[in-house]
C-alpha cells in the first residue's frame, strides 16, 4: 500500500504536470477529462487527502460540506477561486491554494490581442480574406481605431492590470485605472487613479477589464455605465464573465455606441451569449488567456508547490484560507 498522499486530480492537466504528480502522489487522474459535477467529485474524492482542481469544478458550501474528513486540501489550477467556497472550506479546516503569478505574462498578452483585434477589426479582415471576395486594396476598406494617443482604462490593476498597462504603454497609450486601493507611485508608472470607477469610464477610449469577480463586480459594466465611455469605446474582457452584462454591451456595440468587443471570457461559459456571433466587429476567443505550454504547465506546478507545502506540514506560498 503507498504511503503517499492520495490526490484526486479532477481535469486532464498537460504532461509533464501530471508526470510530476504522479511521481510525488497516489494519483487519480481524469484521462478521459470528463468534468464532473457535485456529486461525482464527493464520490470520487473519497479516500482521497486533497483535490487538484480546475476553475470548471464548483466546489459550493453543499460539496465542501459533503467532502471526507480526510480531505486536506483543495488546489486550484487558476488565480480566480470564486468556483470554491472560501468560507466553507475555512469552516472544514481544508486549506484553498491557488496559482498567481505564472499566468500573468500570458493573460496580459491576450488581452492586448483582444485589443488590438477588436479596435483593428480583425474577425471582418480574416473572413475577408477566407471568402475569397477581396478584390483590391481601398482607402475606407475596415478602417479601425488606433491605439497610440489614446486613453487606456484598467478595472482592475492587480498583477495583470499592470502586465496589461505595461504592454500598452509599448503602443503610447495613456494608462488610467480604478482598484480596491491605489498603487504605490513607483507601480503606477504615470498612471492616473480614479478612486471611482465610474470617473474611470469617462476616460476610456479603451475599457481593459482585469478585476476578479466579486458581489461588488458582478454585472458591473451594465448599460448605465455604458454610457459614460466615450462614444466608440472599445471594451475587453479577459477577467470574468459575468462581470458585464452581456445584452448590454452588445446592443451598445448594435447602435453603434462602442465600436468593438475583444473577449477571452463569458458568463456561463462556454454556453455564452450567442448574440456575440453577430456581431461583425467583437473578436471572441475561448478562454485562452493562460494557454501556452510553458504558461500551464508552470501553473501546475505551482499547484503542486503548494500542495508540497500541506504535506510537508508548512504554509502554502498561496494559501487563500
Amino acid at each position: 500500500m503507498s504511503d503517499r498522499p492520495t490526490l484526486l486530480v479532477t481535469r486532464t492537466l498537460p504532461a509533464p504536470v501530471e508526470s510530476r504528480l504522479s511521481a510525488d502522489y497516489d494519483a487519480r487522474l481524469n484521462s478521459d477529462d470528463t468534468q464532473y459535477d457535485g456529486d461525482a467529485l464527493v464520490a470520487r474524492s473519497v479516500g482521497a487527502d486533497a483535490i487538484l482542481t480546475c476553475s470548471t469544478e464548483r466546489f459550493s458550501a453543499d460539496v465542501i460540506q459533503q467532502l471526507p474528513d480526510s480531505i486536506r486540501a483543495i488546489a486550484t489550477y487558476s488565480v480566480g477561486h470564486e468556483h470554491i467556497d472560501l468560507d466553507a472550506a475555512r469552516a472544514r479546516n481544508i486549506i484553498v491554494t491557488n496559482t498567481p503569478d505564472v499566468l500573468t505574462d500570458a493573460t496580459a498578452d491576450i488581452a492586448l490581442l483582444c485589443l488590438l483585434g477588436a479596435a483593428r477589426r480583425a474577425k471582418e479582415s480574416i473572413e475577408l480574406m477566407r471568402s475569397g471576395k477581396w478584390s483590391r486594396w481601398e482607402a475606407n476598406t475596415l478602417l479601425g481605431v488606433h491605439l497610440g494617443g489614446k486613453n487606456l482604462g484598467i478595472l482592475g490593476m492587480g498583477r495583470i492590470g499592470q502586465a496589461v498597462a505595461k504592454r500598452a504603454r509599448a503602443f503610447d497609450m495613456t494608462i488610467h485605472y480604478n482598484n480596491r486601493s491605489r498603487l504605490d507611485p513607483a507601480l503606477e508608472n504615470g498612471a492616473t487613479f480614479h478612486e471611482n470607477p465610474e470617473g474611470l469610464l469617462a476616460q476610456s477610449d479603451f475599457l481593459s477589464i482585469n478585476c476578479p469577480s466579486t458581489p461588488e463586480t458582478r454585472h458591473f459594466l451594465d448599460a448605465r455605465r455604458i454610457e459614460l465611455l466615450p462614444d466608440g469605446a472599445v471594451v475587453v474582457n479577459t477577467a470574468r464573465g459575468d462581470v458585464v452584462v452581456d445584452d448590454a454591451l452588445i446592443d451598445a456595440v448594435v447602435r453603434g455606441k462602442i465600436s468593438g468587443v475583444g473577449l477571452d471570457v463569458y458568463e456561463g461559459e462556454p454556453n455564452f451569449n450567442p448574440r456575440y456571433l453577430t456581431l461583425n466587429n467583437a473578436f471572441l476567443v475561448p478562454h485562452i488567456g493562460s494557454a501556452t505550454l510553458d504558461t500551464r504547465n508552470a501553473m501546475g506546478f505551482r499547484a503542486l508547490d503548494n500542495l508540497d507545502a500541506v504535506f510537508s506540514d508548512a504554509v502554502p506560498a498561496d494559501q487563500i484560507t
